[in-house]
């Protein structure tokens, strides 16, 4: 059951995310509800953040908007793999940001079109990953053609 945040109970969702991101989403104007029962929040009727492990975790139609997430660039050959729900492994990794910690949230992208393909959860920080030669470093969390995707 879907139930609308009052401005208050919003204004507190607001600060979660700010604290867990630093950034905004949240407008004075915007109807933003959640599912309790699966801690998602929808934002003028578009799912835009769910739950792991009770930790927020934007879309990527989120994301498609406004990439405030640090982010993992793979090469060509990983994308089919990444946007069957694989997580990702050392080797396909082309580019990663500077300042990702283990546990961030962090979006994948293709090396050509720049474009999320995933959420997925660092298991190194940066400069472990950049030291790693094989293995895997991110847990994919959310992909293109998911159930959230399609949610």
């Amino acid at each position: 059951m879907i139930k609308t945040l009052s401005k208050s109970e919003a204004k507190e969702l607001q600060q979660q995310i700010k604290t867990a991101y630093n950034i905004e989403v949240i407008g004075k104007k915007d109807i933003v509800q959640e599912n309790p029962d699966n801690k998602s929040i929808y934002i003028n009727n578009e799912l835009a953040f769910f739950s792991v492990e009770d930790r927020i975790v934007p879309t990527l139609k989120l994301i498609l908007k406004n990439n405030f997430l640090k982010k993992i660039t793979v090469d060509m050959g990983a994308v089919k793999f990444i946007v069957g729900g694989a997580d990702v492994m050392r080797p396909g990794i082309v580019e990663i940001d500077d300042g990702i910690a283990a546990e961030d949230f962090v979006v994948v992208q293709d090396v050509n079109n720049k474009k999320p393909l995933a959420v997925g959860r660092a298991l190194f920080n940066a400069e472990e990953m950049q030291a790693m030669k094989t293995g895997k470093v991110l847990k994919n969390i959310h992909y293109v053609g998911d159930e959230i995707w399609k949610a």
